[in-house]
């Protein structure tokens, strides 16, 4: 699939590579449907597909299609997923049902070699122009700085099993969506926009201009001027510097510790009643639950730390 480089730059667009599953949309067989799913099949919602020729069900990511709208204002779209041609293009019916934004734009497991990874050589266009949303980095091992990892959608309780997400129930079991105006698409919007803007509104020539720095700044403004300690979050004996949550913060521009001091401003915890919670609440310092950081990683954005509290009931009495 080639993208004519010229028209881009004429247009002043970018061109953004597009996952479909857990990304932009969620599918199960109806026959994975649990007993207290059952009532999705004669549910009329307008975001809610059921397709029998398949036996599947498909839900669409709240606000997908103001997303995409949006989006297609700054960037050519393309959608990249692993499934089949035949699931792809049902989808991308879906998703554009007037074929506006992805056209013939869709690559699938059957146009690229590697079943299991995807690359942007498929694109031939300049990796400096494209950045690429999905729910998987492992896949991504050679465009890793391309990507904009978004949270998961799991609206079916099979992607919650299949994911390994014990004890937890789905979207639909709980009966319950994602938030409209400030979910996954509609945070990850904003810092399109922003990324956009500052690709195109530069003074350097458009050669020396590249989105993977820009994505890379954006991110690390989200928690810049934040330094963390976190306490009793990472297993005994861990490299705590090797740990998922630390490599997060890191990339959101947070400084992190191991040491308590004054210009600490967080402490990330799920227990209140230890020496380092004790100290932050003393002090005045920020206490936070690690979801904290993963709201931040994930909605490229810092969230009020009152959202994500920690049970300081004990810590508090002493």
């Amino acid at each position: 699939m080639e993208f004519e480089v010229n028209s881009l730059l004429s247009q002043k667009k970018l061109c953004l590579v597009l996952d479909l599953d857990h990304t932009l949309v969620n599918t199960t067989r109806l026959a994975d449907l649990t007993l207290d799913e059952e009532y999705l099949k004669d549910r009329t919602i307008s975001s809610l597909f059921r397709l029998d020729k398949y036996g599947i069900i498909t839900k669409l990511r709240p606000f997908v299609h103001k997303f995409l709208q949006e989006a297609s204002k700054m960037f050519e779209l393309c959608i990249y997923t692993m499934g089949e041609r035949a699931y792809a293009l049902e989808m991308a019916k879906l998703l554009d049902p007037e074929n506006q934004y992805f056209q013939s734009r869709i690559i699938s497991k059957d146009d690229y070699p590697k079943r299991d990874k995807k690359e942007l050589n498929v694109l031939k266009v300049p990796e400096s122009l494209v950045i690429v949303l999905d729910d998987t980095k492992m896949v991504w091992e050679k465009n890793r700085e391309n990507l904009i990892l978004i949270d998961r959608y799991c609206y079916f309780s099979s992607s919650c099993h299949d994911f390994g997400y014990k004890n937890c129930k789905s979207l639909s079991q709980l009966g319950r969506d994602e938030d409209e105006c400030d979910g996954a698409l509609a945070n990850i919007l904003r810092a399109l926009i922003r990324i956009h803007r500052e690709f195109y509104d530069n003074d350097r020539s458009i050669a020396d201009r590249d989105v993977r720095q820009m994505l890379k700044t954006a991110k690390q403004d989200v928690l810049r001027g934040c330094k963390i300690v976190f306490s009793e979050v990472f297993p005994r004996n861990y490299g705590a510097a090797n740990h998922s949550l630390w490599k997060m913060a890191e990339g959101l521009g947070a400084i992190c510790s191991t040491e308590l001091d004054f210009s600490v401003t967080h402490v990330v915890s799920t227990n209140g009643d230890n020496e380092k919670s004790r100290w932050a609440v003393q002090e005045g310092k920020f206490l936070v639950h690690p979801r904290w950081i993963e709201a931040a990683y994930y909605l490229w954005r810092r969230h009020l730390e009152d959202e994500f509290p920690v049970n300081v009931a004990k810590c508090l009495s002493k």
